[in-house]
């Protein structure tokens, strides 16, 4: 058995497991496929902008939201990084201490935190940004405008259900 098998080999093991049970072979390939890209972007990006700054995936995705939306309430940054609440506070104990982000109990209700970057997280952010948006051009280069804008609307497509079915 190979330690490391590509993706050909990978899809036709699966294939040779799932065909005999009658599953939609075909949506287990495309949600596969999405697991599998966004594994690899995010690796990738570790490696080559990440982890040079001591920033993980994670972290980075917060400070990211937290960037975009000028802070956030906890709660909120911990739904939209796609985190639970509990591994949120360690990353932002984490982030604080590097002195990236910081805590603020809200005014009309103390029980209710938001979290913001320093002025250093900003400058962080706006350094890092740019070399993570080459990556994004980079890893779709080999895909035309209109091919890039089809991948985005079908997985938005999948996101929108995904939010329709919870709201149910």
């Amino acid at each position: 058995m190979k330690d490391h098998p590509n993706l050909a080999e990978t899809e036709l093991a699966m294939r040779q497991h799932v065909e005999s049970l009658g599953l939609d072979f075909e949506a287990a390939m495309a949600v596969s496929s999405i697991y599998r890209a966004a594994n690899a972007v995010r690796s990738y990006a570790w490696n080559d902008v990440l982890r040079p700054y001591d920033l993980t995936w994670t972290g980075f995705v917060v400070m990211w939201v937290v960037w975009i939306f000028d802070g956030m309430e906890t709660r909120h940054a911990a739904e939209a990084a796609a985190i639970s609440k509990a591994t949120l506070t360690g990353v932002v104990k984490t982030l604080e201490g590097k002195g990236w982000i910081t805590r603020h109990g809200r005014q009309d209700d103390r029980r209710l935190v938001e979290i913001h970057l320093t002025g250093e997280g900003k400058r962080l952010m706006e350094e890092i940004y740019p070399k993570f948006n080459a990556i994004e051009a980079k890893l779709v280069a080999g895909l035309s405008r209109t091919g890039q804008n089809e991948m985005t609307e079908s997985l938005r497509a999948i996101v929108r259900t995904i939010e329709e079915i919870e709201r149910r």
